[in-house]
């Protein structure tokens, strides 16, 4: 499995997928907001989303896990 984590802190400001979604690699899985910009979070390899660890409007710290793949 792989964890998709923040690269920063910030708001989680859409999720765009749900789960049991097939991602691709390179594909957004959502958008965090932070210093009143939009930073979008990639999926690193293909697979399924088999959880998703926020929702909209959580904050999130520099390395935690936001979504699981596998």
């Amino acid at each position: 499995m792989k964890e998709i984590t923040a690269n920063m802190a910030g708001m989680v400001l859409n999720v765009l997928v749900a789960e049991g979604s097939e991602v691709a690699p390179g594909e957004v899985v959502l958008l965090l907001e932070s210093m009143k910009m939009e930073i979008p979070v990639e999926s690193p390899s293909a697979g399924k989303v088999v959880a998703l660890n926020v929702n909209v409007g959580d904050f999130v710290n520099e390395g935690d896990v936001l979504v699981t793949v596998e």
